[in-house]
C-alpha cells in the first residue's frame, strides 16, 4: 500500500493519509494520550481535513480511525478549553467542524470503533456512513452521569439505534456500557472484528466502494442522508433528479481509467456478510 500525507499538511492532533493505489484517505484520531479527546484545533483540523479530502480526486473514499487501544475518543476534552464565545447566541455546536456532512463531504466514510466511544465521540458515529468495531469497544453517554443535558449527540445516535435504545444509553449514562454484540444488534455498527483486525477491515471496505464510480457512491451517500431530513414523497422526488444527473456520468467512470491508474476499475468478488 502507498501511503503519502496529504500534500505536505501539518496537522497537530489527527493524521491525513492518502492512499492512492486504493484511492482511500485515512483520518487518525492522534491524541492517544488524551483518549483522542477533541479540543477546538481538532475540531479545526478535522473540518480543514474533510474540506482536503472533498476536493482530492485521488480519493474516493475515507477511513476514520483513532491511535490508542483505550479509546477510540471520549468526546470533548473537559480538561481543556474549547472557547465558547461570551455570547451566549454565539455559541456553536462542535460536531458542525466534526462532521462530513456538515461540511457537505459526500465521500463515503467508513468509521473504527476500539475502545471507549463515548459523548461527543458519537459524532463521529453518527455522520459515518458504515461503522464497524472491535470486539473491545464499549458505547456510552457520560453526559448526564456529569449533570450535563444530553440534547446533541442523541439526535444522530437516534437514526441509527432508534428512540427506546437512544433514550436508553442517554439516561444511564456511565452505569452502562453498551458492548459490541449489542452495538451490532441495536444497529450501531454493522460489523464486529478482532481487535488486531479492525483498521485492515475498514480499509478492506473503504477500498471496495472506492473501486466503484465515485459519482455513483457520492451520489448515493448524499441523496440517503438528505433524504433524512424530507418527507418521504419529496425525498423520492429529489433522489430522482439525482438519479438523473449522477447516472450517466457514472456509467462513462465504468469505462474510464480509475484517477491515478492506466486501467478502468476493477470487478470486486461478491462478500456475503
Amino acid at each position: 500500500m502507498s501511503g503519502t500525507d496529504a500534500d505536505g499538511v501539518d496537522f497537530e492532533t489527527i493524521l491525513l493519509e492518502v492512499d492512492e493505489d486504493a484511492h482511500v484517505a485515512t483520518i487518525t484520531l492522534n491524541r492517544p494520550d488524551r483518549l483522542n479527546t477533541f479540543n477546538r484545533t481538532m475540531c479545526q483540523e478535522m473540518q480543514r481535513a474533510w474540506h482536503l479530502v472533498k476536493f482530492d480526486e485521488r480519493v474516493s473514499a475515507v477511513v476514520l480511525r483513532a491511535a490508542g487501544e483505550r479509546a477510540f475518543s471520549a468526546g470533548l476534552d473537559v480538561k481543556g478549553s474549547y472557547g465558547q464565545p461570551d455570547n451566549v447566541w454565539n455559541h456553536e455546536d462542535p460536531g458542525e467542524l466534526l462532521s462530513p456532512k456538515w461540511q457537505k463531504m459526500w465521500k463515503p466514510v467508513v468509521c473504527a470503533v476500539q475502545g471507549m466511544c463515548t459523548a461527543g465521540a458519537l459524532y463521529f458515529v453518527n455522520e459515518s456512513d458504515v461503522v464497524i468495531c472491535s470486539t473491545a469497544a464499549t458505547f456510552f453517554d457520560s453526559h448526564v452521569t456529569a449533570g450535563l443535558v444530553s440534547a446533541l449527540e442523541p439526535v444522530g445516535l437516534m437514526r441509527r439505534a432508534g428512540l427506546g435504545e437512544t433514550l436508553r444509553i442517554a439516561l444511564m449514562g456511565n452505569d452502562e456500557r453498551v458492548g459490541a454484540e449489542t452495538a451490532l444488534r441495536i444497529g450501531i455498527v454493522s460489523e464486529i472484528t478482532a481487535p488486531d483486525e479492525l483498521w485492515d477491515r475498514a480499509h478492506e471496505i473503504a477500498t471496495t466502494i472506492a473501486a466503484k464510480p465515485p459519482t455513483a457512491t457520492q451520489g448515493t451517500v448524499k441523496a440517503i442522508w438528505e433524504s433524512l431530513d424530507k418527507p418521504y414523497r419529496a425525498a423520492m422526488d429529489q433522489g430522482l433528479i439525482y438519479t438523473r444527473l449522477g447516472n450517466p456520468i457514472a456509467k462513462t467512470e465504468l469505462t474510464v481509467p480509475a484517477p491515478g491508474t492506466g486501467a478502468p476499475r476493477p470487478p470486486t468478488t461478491p462478500r456475503i456478510r
